[in-house]
Parts: structure tokens; sequence; C-alpha cells
């Protein structure tokens, strides 16, 4: 009995998924053909409420493209990957409390706020580096017109995906 009711919960699971994933495929589906550009992939998947990083994103495309890449994505190749995304909760976003501590990490005097000199080194120079694009996206989203500073916890607070 317990086994039909895990079952059927994982059913009506997989069926909100499959509609979630057909509604945020079908906004970039601009031809109504049930393609989209491969460029568009990591948006929908971001608007699915998952972060990929580059790399993921890279095999994520590869495990859904055409043998011979057309530019296009099928939906049908898209829908059931995505759907294992979600239901094995791949590319969760990072807590808000692990955020934090980078942030701190790289405020070494402590003073609740990197300037914005200091955020574009390093998301430009430090790990996997942001593109001029993505580096542009953030600071306009971050930092504060006023003192030319991000106030990380209110830009933290800003960032986390409510889970809810």
């Amino acid at each position: 009995m317990a086994d039909d009711k895990e079952r059927e919960r994982t059913a009506i699971a997989v069926a909100e998924f499959h509609k979630k994933i057909k509604e945020a495929f079908e906004v970039f589906d601009h031809e109504s053909n049930n393609t989209v550009d491969v460029r568009e992939i990591g948006t929908i998947i971001r608007s699915l409420g998952c972060c990929p990083n580059e790399g993921e994103l890279h095999d994520f495309i590869a495990e859904i493209e055409e043998e011979e890449p057309t530019g296009y994505i099928r939906f049908e190749k898209f829908l059931p990957v995505m759907t294992n995304v979600l239901t094995e909760r791949r590319y969760r976003p990072i807590p808000e409390d692990i955020l934090l501590r980078a942030f701190e990490v790289l405020d070494t005097a402590k003073r609740g706020f990197l300037s914005k000199e200091e955020l574009i080194k390093y998301m430009t120079e430090e790990g996997e580096p942001f593109s001029q694009e993505e580096m542009e996206e953030m600071l306009s989203a971050a930092i504060d017109p006023e003192s030319n500073t991000i106030h990380y916890k209110d830009y933290i607070t800003m960032m986390v995906i409510d889970e809810n």
C-alpha cells in the first residue's frame, strides 16, 4: 500500500515537472515547432530553478543535441533529461550561508561590503571567470550606485531563490 502511495506521489510530481518544462520551453519555441535555439537552453534550465555551471550546461547540451548538431534542440530530447534533473534535484542553487561565507572570505577587512573594483577583480580573475556580459549584469544588480560598493548580505538576500 505504501509503495502505491509513493508511486502515485512520484507520478504527480513528474506530471507537474512535465507541465513546467513544457511551459518554459514554449517561451523560447518561437516557431512553435517544438524546437529552441541551443543558446537558450541555459536560460530555460535556470528558469526552472536550476543553476548549472558552464561545464554542467555543456554536458547537458551534449546529452540532448542531435548527433549532427543543428543549433536547435528538440523538445522530445529535452523533456526526459530535464525531468531527470528536476527529479534528482541536480544543479541546486548554493545555500545562502555558503554564499555569505564566500563573500566574507573575500572581505578580509570584515567591512560587510566589497568595492566595485574588488568585485570585478575576484569575478574575472579567479575560478570560473565571469564574461563581460555576466559581469555587467551582476554589477547592475549588486552595486550600490551611491557608494560604488556591494553590500553582500543585501545582495545575497536578493539573489537567493526561495525553495518553497
